[in-house]
Order: structure tokens, then sequence, then C-alpha cells
């Protein structure tokens, strides 16, 4: 035989590797140890196994050609060995062992390499409050949960649900309780809006009306402070305003990369207790690789070490470790935290920084909102994707992309553009110029990437002046406190109508787009006037012809009413 190579870790990236190796090196050793019983799954795909859109959990399993990925699948097919239900006690790195147990016998082992791989994972987070200990509180962690809660569930045992933390997990296992199975479901998110530190507020409240919409009751800025146990079964969530009945609770508070193996063995580890690695995916000990949920890798876009947890994120990290590990150089710079989730009819994505991330990490930012179709506006089925293009004032840096559309491509492709340009450092200009395939079943002429940067470079060069999404919904929760504003609503009368008989013309006014130009001595002048369309291009097109006549008391609304509409609020007309 030749190289032995031992891998810890048998979910996303360890299976990579391990096949990756075999492939670059057919005489290598390679081993994977795992202390589950299943391994190489599709973990992302938990919600969709428990929400029934993946019938079986073995198809989380299995390859696309129907072979489950068990033990013989790697012995026979891949010609790795596969050591299941094997916990990793210790590494000697002097000896180059690893002490192992089997946890059926309990008998341990010493198992020798030549380069070894961590691929360890993460573990959920537990809240340290009672009652979390009841064996109907679950995290969402591995399979067997997942199929647990599932069992539950088909077993009718579940009435009412509480999913703890607002995050991607905790929204989408909100959505499988409620969608298919009828649950009634609670969610609780201790932070002001859900996917925080992940969307800016306009596309995490545009998520928040789509999950009430879809009749899940949702809790923001409520911690639980106790899981409420009776005859040790949980019966229901305490939070610091209200008591939730519950049948089952999941709590998805996040989740800690699992370190410890790699720091109790003298390896350089995080704050956070992430392994530290190199581009070469190699930790400070170089016969000693690490990828997947365990490691830390650099943000392109901040700079600064992150933890990405995402199945495609570790098969990409795996495979670079194989070939470092197979003597073929390779290098993984890093990532821009691309992400997307879906919820019932709406999807939500990011990539990069949001514009609160790059205040917090010190650039002079800005950004654009845009909602144009995500097809030709005269194809059938076209739909709004609504994006915010988040940018470097001083530099013209693109720093971030985020959006939300219909669960479809509308939303990925443009996500996934994003994340390559930006990758590369791409500025405004760039994305101005972004060629994306064109075709009216897929994309207007102009695509929305390209519309947002165009949008952003008006902003930047100060040819268009915007308001605040929040400071005018503060203003529209009560328009009387300030009455030297005034909306100028340029679209048709009849979609200005349920407007201006809600809030009359002192704060509603209407002069249509196409009779700006003969009637704009009518507009008052001793107010701030908001010019509102449907998307906020006629806005822009409005302001700078009243510049032009020396109106330049405007500000654009950003965005527009499809933005609006999908963020609703209590001062929207209900006609």
């Amino acid at each position: 035989m030749g190289k032995k190579i031992l891998i810890i870790g048998g979910v996303a990236a360890g299976p990579k590797a391990a096949c990756r190796v075999k492939r670059l090196m057919a005489d290598a050793e390679v081993t994977i140890v795992d202390q589950d019983s299943l391994i190489s799954y599709g973990g992302c795909g938990i919600p969709y196994y428990v929400s029934g859109d993946v019938a079986d959990e073995k198809e989380l399993r299995s390859t696309s050609f129907h072979m489950v990925r068990d033990e013989y699948f790697f012995e026979k097919a891949k010609g790795v060995t596969a050591l299941t239900s094997t916990r990793a006690l210790a590494i000697n790195r002097r000896e180059k062992t690893v002490l192992v147990e089997d946890l059926t016998t309990r008998k341990q082992s010493d198992l020798t390499y030549d380069t070894l791989m961590l691929a360890t994972g993460s573990t959920p987070i537990v809240l340290p409050i009672p009652g979390t200990d009841a064996p109907n509180v679950f995290t969402v962690s591995d399979l067997h949960k997942a199929i647990a809660i599932k069992d539950m569930i088909a077993k009718g045992k579940v009435g009412k649900a509480v999913v703890v933390g607002g995050g991607a997990i905790g929204i989408e296992m909100a959505e499988a309780f409620t969608d298919l199975w009828g649950v009634e479901t609670s969610l609780i998110e201790y932070m002001d809006q859900v996917l925080p530190h992940i969307v800016d507020k306009p596309f995490a409240q545009i998520m928040e009306k789509n999950l009430r919409d879809s009749n899940v009751n949702l809790y923001l800025g409520e911690s639980a402070t106790e899981i409420i146990v009776k005859d040790g079964v949980a019966v229901g969530v305490k939070t610091g305003k209200r008591e939730l009945e519950a049948d089952l609770v999941v709590i998805a508070a996040g989740i800690r990369p699992r370190g410890e193996l790699a720091r109790e063995a003298g390896l350089q580890t995080s704050e956070r207790g992430a392994i530290s690695v190199n581009e070469r995916m190699q930790t400070s000990d170089p016969d000693i690789y690490a990828a997947g949920d365990c490691v830390e890798i650099t943000h392109l876009v901040s700079g600064k070490k992150f933890v990405a947890p995402f199945g495609s994120m570790a098969n990409k990290e795996g495979r670079v470790a194989a070939d470092n590990m197979a003597g073929i150089p390779s290098i993984f710079k890093g990532g821009v935290g691309s992400f997307i989730v879906k919820a019932f009819e709406v999807a939500v994505g990011s990539v990069g920084l949001s514009y609160e991330m790059a205040l917090a990490e010190g650039f002079d930012a800005g950004y654009s909102l845009s909602s144009p179709s995500d097809r030709a506006h005269f194809y059938p089925g076209h739909d709004v994707v609504c994006l915010e293009l988040v940018f470097d004032k001083k530099t013209r840096r693109v720093l971030g992309l985020q959006g939300t559309g219909p669960v479809n491509d509308s939303l990925s492709v443009r996500l996934d553009a994003a994340a390559v340009a930006i990758s590369a450092g791409a500025t405004l200009d760039d994305f101005g110029t972004i060629e994306m395939a064109y075709s009216p079943p897929f994309s207007p002429a102009i695509d929305p990437i390209n519309a947002a940067a165009y949008i952003a470079d008006n902003l930047c060069d100060n040819r268009m002046r915007q308001i605040d999404m929040d400071t005018f919904y503060d203003w529209m929760e009560a328009p009387e406190k300030n009455q030297d504003w005034i909306v100028l609503d340029v679209r048709h009368k009849n979609e200005v109508a349920p407007f201006a008989e809600k809030y009359g013309s002192k704060v509603w006014a209407s002069l249509p787009y196409d009779e700006v130009r003969t009637r704009y001595d009518e507009l008052p002048k001793d107010k701030k006037m908001i010019i509102f369309c449907n998307a906020g291009s006629r806005s822009f097109e409005v302001q700078v012809v009243l510049d032009s006549v020396g109106i330049t008391n405007t500000l654009v609304l950003p965005g527009g009413y499809n933005i609006i509409r999908r963020m609703g609020g209590d001062w929207l007309p209900t006609s």
C-alpha cells in the first residue's frame, strides 16, 4: 500500500477528500473515521426531508445513480475504509497516531497516519436554559434527529411546534412544519429581524411578511428563557413576554465549529474554536489538514476570518485539501458568504456584505435598491426580483448583493454572478457591464444585476438622492408628526387611489409620470417631496426633470411599491 491518509469526519468535506485522494493516488490507504453510524449525507437537505419534499432519508445519502453512501459503498466503489460509530479521542502528533474508540464495543485502539485530515464539522448551540434535555426538544444537527422529528409528526404527535432561532435553518424548519404537515408553528428570534447579520431589514421584513402570511406565528426581539417541562416532556416555551404551547421544540440558534480535537492536540485554533488553516487547508502542523464547518476561511471582501457552514464550501475545501495531501499544489482563497434560503413562495439570498455589516467593517458604504422584472416584462409569467447592491463610495468597489424573488432561478443566477465578480474585486463599472445570457424567457435585455449597478452609479456620483427605507416607514406610521413632507406618486391614478383615499392630498399627492413636464408648477415648493413609483426608475427620471427646473426638494423612494408591498406595514392601504 501507499501513503496512509486518515480522515476524521464523514459528512461532506471528509468523504470528498477521501474520494479525491483515491482518484489521485490509487494505491493510497485511505480511512474515514466518524462517530455516527450514518455518513456522507446532505445535511443541508434535512429540512426538506422533514417537510416531505425529500421522501426518504436514504435519498440524502444516495448518489445521483442511486447507490447509498454507506460503508459498503466506500469500500467497494471507492476503495476507502469507513469506520463508523467510531470516535476519535486524541491525536498524538509525535507518533502520528489517533486514539479511537469503537462506540459499540468500547474498545480503544491507535490508528497510524502519514497525513491526517480533520473534518469534524460543527455542533449546534444549545441555549443555556432549563428544559433543553427533554426528549421532544431537538437541534437540527444530524440525520438521526431529523428522522425522529419526522417520525413524531407523521404519527400525529405534534399539533404545535416552536422553533427557536430565525436563521436559515429555523425558517426552513418552520416552513417544513407548517406547509406540509399543517402544524401550528411559532418562530422566536431574539434579534429584531430574521436572518440577522445576513440581510438588511427590508429583505428581512419581506421574509417576515411571507412567514406571517403563511400562518407562521413570528415573535421578534424575544429570547427563549425556559423550555417548560411537565412529566419529563416539553410542553411549551417561555420568553420574556409570553408562554407558547408546544408538542415539539426545535432549537436552531446557530452552530459552533468543532475544533476541540485539534486544540487539544496543540494545533492553532481561533477564538471561536475553529481550526486555523492556510490557503492549502493546512493546519499549523504541516502533516495535518482540515476542512469544512470546523475551519475558518478568509472573507474576500472584509479580509477577516469567518466560518462558512455550507456543504458546498465543505466539498470545495475537501478537494483542495486532497490535492495538497496528494502533492498537487492547490489553494482555496476564501469565500464571500454566498447564501440563499426559500420559505413557501419566497426566496431570500445574499453574497458579500450587507449594508449593515459593511458599515460595521468600516467601509464608507452606500446601497441601491431596485425591483425590476426577472424576465422580459412582456414574457408570460414574469415576476419581480428585488435587489440591494452594496458598494464603497470611495473606491466604487462592490461589497455585496442581496435580494428576494420567487422560488426559481431569478435570484440565484444574479447572486452567483455577483459572487464571482465580488471575489475578483469588481467595481460598479464592472457590474454595469457584466454579461448575462439573454433571452426573454430568462431575463430582460438590461439584466437586474446591471440595473442595480446603474442605480448605484447614480447614487455614488450624486446624480440621485434617495430616502432611507427605515426613515420613510417611520414617517408613514405617523405622517402628521412631520407635515413638511409629502409623497409625490407618479403612477397611474388608479394605482394612487387607495393611498390618496387613506391619507388625503396633503400627505399623498398624485401627478402622473407623463404629466410632470407640463404640470410641475402645481407642485408644492415648501415641502420635501418623496417621489414614489412601482420600481424607482420613473421616480429618478422625475427627480432629474424637477432638478432641471429648479425644484430640488425631492427624494426618491428606492425600489418603490414593488418592495414596499412585499415588506408590508400597518400603514399600507388594505385594498
